[in-house]
C-alpha cells in the first residue's frame, strides 16, 4: 500500500510538480517519503519518515534539481518502520539505478541468498523493494555481458525479462537510470495498479509521467494515456522517447481491494472507476438489507471511505442517510499509546458521535471493510453511549479471513477477526445486534462491471487464492511468526501493552 510516482520533462525542474502528485497520492501511505531528481549528470535525494509535508519545504525546490524524477509515499508491508527503509533505495552498477516500488515480494528468502551469495552485493535494509532492485541491477548486468555496453535501453528490456522470470509477488516499479531515462514495469499479474501519462510541451515535444493512480496527473496537466499491461516494461529516455517491450506474457488479475479501499473514489484502474465501483456495491449491499427486513430509521457511514456505498445503501432502500460520525482531520491514522487509558481514547480522537442522530434510533453503520474488527468494535460502543437503541453493521467487502501478501498491510490470520469465525460470532465479538458481508460475487460483479475484459480479480484476502501461485504454507507461517515475535517485542518495549499501529481500514 504505497504510491509511487516519475515525471520526465524536457523543459524544467519536476521536484515540484513531483511534489504535487504525491500530495495526491498520500492516502496510499503516511509512514515516509521520498524523492529523487536527475539533471543528466547528478542525482539528488531526500527522504524520511513522515507526510510529504513535513519532510520537504522550500529549500528542497533549490537543491533538488532535475528535469526528471520520482517520489514515493510509504506504507510498511515487508521490513521495518526505519527510516533507512524509506524509497527511493539506489545501486550503483551498472549504470547507476534508482528504484520506487508498490507491492510486496513473496520470494524474498530466496532472492535474498542469491544476491548476497552469488553475487557477493551487500544489502543495507531487510526490504523487498532493496531485494527487488538488486535483482533487476544483477540481471541487467548479465544483459551487458551478452550484448556489450552499447545498447543500455535493449540491456534493460532484457534484465527487467529476467527479473520477471525470477521475482515472485506483486511489483509496480518506476526507476530513474543513469545515463538512460526512466523505466516503469509492472508484475505479470497486473496487481498493484500503475499508469502512464503524456503532456505536450509546444515546440519542445512530450513529457511524460508514471503513477499508481491516475489522480497524481491532473494536478500536473498530464492525460493520461492508458495502464501499462500486466508483464509491461515503458522506457522514456532522456530525449524525451517512449519505449514499449512486454517483458514477459501476462494476465491482468488486479487486486479487488483496490476498489474497496486503497484507491481514491476519483481514480480510474484499468478501465475501471473506483467511485461507481463503490456505488455498486452498494447496490448489492442494499439487497441483503432489505431482505433481512429490519426497521432501521438511517443510514451512517464510517468515515471516509465508506460514503458511496453508504449514499447507493440509502438510494436503494429509501432509509435517511445520515453523517452520525463526525471525523477530526487534525490526528493522524497511526497511534503508538503508551498505556490502556491512552488507547481507549485512540478511536475519540479520531471519530466523535453526533447524538441526535443515534438518541434512540436504530442505525445501520457502513464501512467499507472489517479487517481486524477492533476500531469498528469501539464504534459499536461509541454509538451505544450516544443513545442508540440498535446498532447493526454493513461491511461493503466480504469477510477478510486470509492474509494479504501482495503489498497490503494485513498480512497474518491472527490479526483478521473473520478467519476461522462465523458470521454470527463476528457479530457478538463486535457487539452489534446484526452484521452484513458483502458477497465476494457480487464485490467481483461490481468492480468488473466497470471493465468486461478484465476477466479476473486478486481476491486473495476473501478467498485464499493466491493468484501467483507462488505463496506456500511455509511463506505464511514464516509471516505469522515474524508477526508474533514483533508484537511480543512491542509488548515488553511498551508500558501497559502496544497498540497496534499498522490498523487498517475499519481496523
Amino acid at each position: 500500500m504505497c504510491g509511487i510516482l516519475g515525471i520526465a520533462s524536457k523543459t524544467h525542474d519536476v521536484f515540484a510538480e513531483i511534489y504535487d502528485g504525491l500530495l495526491m497520492l498520500q492516502h496510499r501511505g503516511q509512514d515516509a517519503s521520498g524523492i529523487v531528481t536527475y539533471n543528466g549528470e547528478f542525482f539528488r535525494e531526500k527522504k524520511a519518515n513522515g507526510l510529504v509535508k513535513d519532510v520537504f519545504n522550500a529549500q528542497d525546490a533549490e537543491t533538488l534539481l532535475g528535469r526528471i524524477g520520482l517520489g514515493h509515499v510509504r506504507y510498511p508491508t515487508a521490513g521495518s518502520l526505519s527510516a533507512a527503509e524509506a524509497q527511493p533505495f539506489f545501486v550503483n552498477a551498472p549504470y547507476g539505478i534508482y528504484l520506487v516500488h508498490n507491492g510486496n515480494i513473496t520470494n524474498t528468502a530466496e532472492q535474498r541468498e542469491k544476491v548476497t551469495a552469488k553475487y557477493s552485493r551487500h544489502l543495507r535494509t531487510t526490504s523487498d523493494s532493496e531485494i527487488l532492485l538488486n535483482v533487476l541491477a544483477d540481471k541487467v548486468a548479465d544483459a551487458i555481458k551478452v550484448n556489450g555496453n552499447a545498447e543500455p535501453i535493449r540491456n534493460i528490456f532484457a534484465g527487467v525479462k529476467m527479473t520477471m522470470e525470477r521475482v515472485q509477488g506483486a511489483y509496480s516499479v518506476i526507476c530513474l537510470v543513469a545515463g538512460v531515462g526512466m523505466l516503469a514495469f509492472r508484475d505479470p499479474f497486473g496487481i498493484r495498479p500503475l499508469s502512464v501519462a503524456k503532456r505536450e510541451v509546444e515546440g519542445a515535444g512530450d513529457d511524460y509521467a508514471f503513477a499508481s493512480e491516475d489522480v497524481a496527473f491532473g494536478i500536473n496537466g498530464f492525460k493520461k494515456l492508458r495502464d501499462l499491461k500486466a508483464g509491461e516494461a515503458i522506457l522514456i529516455d532522456l530525449e524525451g522517447n517512449m519505449h514499449t517491450f512486454q517483458a514477459v506474457e501476462g494476465r491482468l488479475t488486479p487486486c479487488i481491494f483496490e476498489y474497496v479501499y486503497l484507491a481514491r473514489p476519483d481514480s480510474l484502474l484499468d478501465g475501471v472507476s473506483v467511485y461507481k465501483t463503490q456505488m455498486r456495491m452498494g447496490q448489492t449491499l442494499a439487497h441483503q438489507i432489505e431482505e433481512a427486513g429490519l426497521e432501521i430509521d438511517r443510514i451512517i457511514p464510517v468515515p471516509d471511505s465508506a460514503r458511496p456505498v453508504a449514499l447507493e445503501v440509502a438510494k436503494a432502500t429509501g432509509i435517511p442517510y445520515r453523517e452520525g460520525l463526525v471525523k477530526n482531520r487534525y490526528v493522524g491514522r497511526t497511534f503508538i499509546m503508551p498505556g490502556q487509558e491512552e488507547r481507549q481514547k485512540s478511536v475519540r480522537r479520531k471519530l466523535n458521535a453526533v447524538p441526535l442522530e443515534f438518541k434512540d434510533q436504530n442505525v445501520l453503520l457502513i464501512d467499507d471493510s472489517i479487517v481486524r474488527g477492533n476500531t469498528i468494535k469501539k464504534i459499536v460502543q461509541m454509538c451505544r453511549e450516544a443513545g442508540a437503541k440498535k446498532v447493526y453493521v454493513a461491511s461493503a467487502s466480504p469477510p477478510v479471513k486470509f492474509p494479504n501478501v501482495y503489498g497490503i498491510d494485513m498480512p497474518t490470520k491472527h490479526e483478521l477477526i473473520a478467519n476461522g469465525k462465523e458470521i454470527e460470532e463476528i457479530r457478538q465479538e463486535l457487539g452489534a445486534d446484526a452484521l452484513f458481508y458483502q458477497n465476494l460475487e457480487d464485490l467481483i460483479w461490481a468492480a468488473k462491471e466497470g471493465n468486461p475484459e478484465i476477466e479476473s480479480f486478486d481476491c486473495s484476502c476473501f478467498d485464499g487464492d493466491y493468484i501467483t501461485g507462488s505463496v506456500s504454507n511455509d511463506y505464511l507461517n514464516s509471516l505469522e511468526n515474524s508477526s508474533r515475535a514483533s508484537k511480543k517485542k512491542e509488548d515488553m518495549q511498551m508500558p501497559g501493552g502496544s497498540w497496534n499501529r499498522a490498523e487498517l481500514a475499519s481496523g
